[in-house]
């Protein structure tokens, strides 16, 4: 709890569990859920960032889907695949900049790449440090493809919310992110986490607990 990880260090018990099991190479899965603010993604993002920096991983590459919220569809977005990329990813950059890092500088070195879920279909990837944020949104194949598309050496990492589903068709039980926890619960090499302690702020704390 007190050993900080790429610049931070857990907040409650929670965090501090799910820190080991994203630090541990052992477990080639880790499955974190729970509501926003919990620090899913800052506590995948910090220790990812810290295995690359340890030498044990090559890079962190880092994804989510390209899903709206209900009713704000920009729709087409012009420019390269990275400024069309950008709306979608801020949450993450968002996320490195509370570590205290230039999101681009790590980029620019080769620690982090952000990419779209699209193009991970047919590759093997290897060596790195593999996290998929707001899993819930992906349905069970997409997150089959995902985790089979794991070469040697890589560790993924699934985050995300049963309760704030944006896709039409999924429910809090058949999302890629509740069927995959369920299937990989009893499985060694896999760690299933769930964070209930909001840590984001006071009103966020409150937001996810009456909205």
């Amino acid at each position: 709890m007190k050993k900080k990880q790429f610049r931070i260090k857990p907040r409650n018990p929670e965090q501090g569990l799910a820190l080991v099991h994203l630090l541990n190479d052992d477990k080639k899965l880790v499955i974190l859920k729970g509501p926003a603010g919990t620090g899913k993604t800052l506590l995948a993002i910090a220790a990812g960032l810290q295995k690359v920096q340890d030498g044990a991983y090559d890079r962190v590459l880092i994804s989510r889907p390209v899903i709206p919220l209900e009713g704000e569809d920009v729709g087409f977005l012009p420019g390269t695949v990275e400024e069309k990329l950008l709306p979608w990813l801020s949450p993450i950059y968002d996320n490195i900049e509370v570590l205290g890092v230039d999101p681009e500088a790590l980029i620019r070195d080769g620690f982090l790449k952000a990419e779209a879920l699209a193009f991970i279909r047919g590759r093997s990837i290897n060596n790195q440090y593999m996290i998929i944020d707001e899993a819930q949104n992906l349905s069970p194949l997409a997150v089959k493809t995902i985790l089979t598309r794991a070469g040697e050496g890589t560790k993924v990492v699934l985050t995300g919310d049963p309760d704030q589903i944006d896709v039409p068709g999924l429910n809090k039980e058949d999302n890629g992110l509740s069927v995959a926890a369920a299937r990989f619960q009893e499985q060694p090499i896999a760690a299933v986490h769930e964070l209930t302690q909001c840590e984001r702020s006071e009103l966020a704390a409150l937001a996810a607990q009456l909205l």
